[in-house]
Order: structure tokens, then sequence, then C-alpha cells
């Protein structure tokens, strides 16, 4: 019985964290303010000044001020996001979008990336042992393969370039 009372205890004091971290990310969760910001750097302006519809700040931009009025009007008649999302793409084409979505042929613009680089890796890789594979008969071994013809044209181009006084390239 007397172990127990620790026990509860923690358990007690687990519950309360637990109830104040949900507390503590749910209060933004409804707030206007905070979900404008939140969609206003997931969707681009569309000004053709490649920033964020929440950070466009240049001089006179005449699309900004716009947008963000449709923005608030959105969140204040009480749509979700992908219902605010969706209305932008659908009016302003998917460029207004600051990602791509993750569906359909906009996959390719997550995954390409990915697919580039591990070819890349896979490409150097061969390389790089093609290379060894190609040496790793040795400068000993070659010059026993090597014809006469071969050999003193070698010779030709060491006393040529002088590069057998100093070990060669």
């Amino acid at each position: 019985m007397i172990a127990s009372k620790p026990l509860n205890f923690w358990m007690k004091a687990l519950q309360a964290g637990a109830l104040a971290v949900a507390v503590c990310f749910s209060l933004g969760a409804t707030d206007p303010g905070s979900r404008f910001n939140d969609l206003g750097h997931r969707m681009m302006c569309t000004c053709g000044c490649a920033q964020m519809l929440g950070e466009c700040n240049h001089v006179g931009c005449p699309e900004s001020g716009r947008e963000r009025e449709e923005l608030k009007s959105a969140i204040a008649d009480g749509k979700s996001d992908p219902e605010i999302l969706a209305q932008f793409a659908a009016k302003y084409g998917a460029t207004v979008l600051a990602a791509p979505t993750t569906h359909g042929f906009d996959l390719v613009a997550w995954i390409a990336p990915f697919a580039v680089f591990a070819a890349a890796m896979l490409g150097t890789i061969l390389l790089i042992r093609r290379w060894t594979i190609g040496t790793s008969v040795g400068a000993q071994g070659a010059a026993a393969v090597a014809d006469p013809e071969t050999e003193a044209l070698r010779e030709k181009i060491r006393r040529e370039t002088d590069a057998g006084n100093d070990g060669g390239f």
C-alpha cells in the first residue's frame, strides 16, 4: 500500500503534464491570427515576387493585399485549411501553393530529388569502382603486358618530358 502512494502521485503528475501540453498546443489552433499566419506561409504571392503571401512586402504589390483579404474572409467563413488551399489553387493555379501536394503527379516533385541523388551516388560508386579495378593491375603488371613498341614510346615520352628524373606525374 505504501508503494502505491508514490506511484499514484507520479501517475497524476504525468496526467497533469499531458493535459498541460495538450492545452498549450490547442490554444493557437483556433486562433484566426495564427491560422492566417500559417496559411500565409503556405501560399505564394501571385505577383511574381517569389515571396510567401504572408511576407510579401514590396512596395505597390497589386496582388498581396487582395489575396490577404480573401484569406481573412475564408478563415472568417469557417473554411478548413485544405478547403482554403484548394480554393486558392483553383483560382490562381497550383503555383500559389508554396509546396506541391502529395497527390497524383505532384508526388514526383517530392520523390525526384531523392531518386536523382540516389542515382548520382550509385553512378559515382560504380565509376570509382571501375577506376580502382582498372588500376588494380598496377604499374608492374601493365609494364609486363605492354609490347616492346609501347615500351619504346613510353621511354621516348619520359626522355622528352624529363619525367624520369622527378618520379613521373
